[in-house]
């Protein structure tokens, strides 16, 4: 089986699972109530799996979907203003082909790089547990190692996915220093043949305060772009 194969069977696995009892509950309450906004849609409700190619040299790895962006679309990242930012900024960077991403089935495509997250089910107010997290930590373990023969450079957004990667890079080979490395936007940490990044999360409340600018965005995507030899 090729990795491209082997990762469409992952992200298939991963949009069956039911393993967290209140965030399946959560997830599909908000698929059927729907936000008046989007009452024509017929919302995704399920896990939302990564998004991008098998043999990426770059990751990104975000916190949980939104209710009702990648909830409803299917896809990381996508029909929310959480998105908006990260997908302006990935093709700021020469790293998608297009700046906005809206639907599953809009053409978007990423250019080495591959988008996921530590929890793949929205949670209620943006805020999985840590039983919640470390549930759905194997999903990104295996996603970390069909992706290591390639894998160059990660970017991990927030300080929640910070510390859910940092245990699944271990679980999936890789030598993670010991104390575990703090997160900080801009921080950059060598692992065994990887670069890891920190920057703050693309979320509504960093953007609108400028505590995340799309200058500082850019800035930790095009050194990670070059790490990982996509520039």
């Amino acid at each position: 089986m090729d990795d491209s194969s082997a990762i469409d069977r992952l992200d298939r696995r991963v949009a069956e699972c039911r393993a967290c009892p209140r965030l399946v509950e959560w997830r599909e309450e908000v698929a059927r109530t729907k936000r008046a906004a989007f009452a024509d849609w017929t919302y995704w409700g399920r896990p939302v799996p990564g998004f991008g190619p098998a043999d990426a040299r770059l990751l990104i790895i975000g916190l949980a979907p939104a209710a009702h962006g990648g909830n409803r679309t299917g896809r990381m990242f996508t029909g929310d203003r959480s998105g908006d930012v990260l997908y302006q900024a990935l093709y700021d960077v020469g790293l998608a082909s297009q700046p906005t991403s809206v639907t599953a089935d809009d053409g978007l495509e990423l250019y080495g790089v591959r988008v996921t997250a530590p929890v793949h089910c929205a949670p209620p107010a943006n805020k999985p547990t840590p039983g919640e997290r470390d549930t759905c930590r194997p999903w990104l373990v295996q996603e970390l190692r069909l992706l290591r023969p390639t894998l160059k450079a990660a970017v991990v957004l927030g300080a929640f996915g910070w510390q859910a990667a940092l245990p699944a890079f271990s679980e999936a080979g890789w030598s993670v220093p010991r104390p575990r490395p703090v997160f900080a936007h801009g921080t950059r940490v060598a692992l065994d043949g990887l670069d890891l990044f920190g920057c703050f999360h693309v979320s509504q409340r960093n953007t609108f305060t400028g505590r995340l600018t799309a200058e500082m965005l850019r800035e930790v995507l095009g050194t990670a772009a070059k790490a990982a030899g996509l520039r």
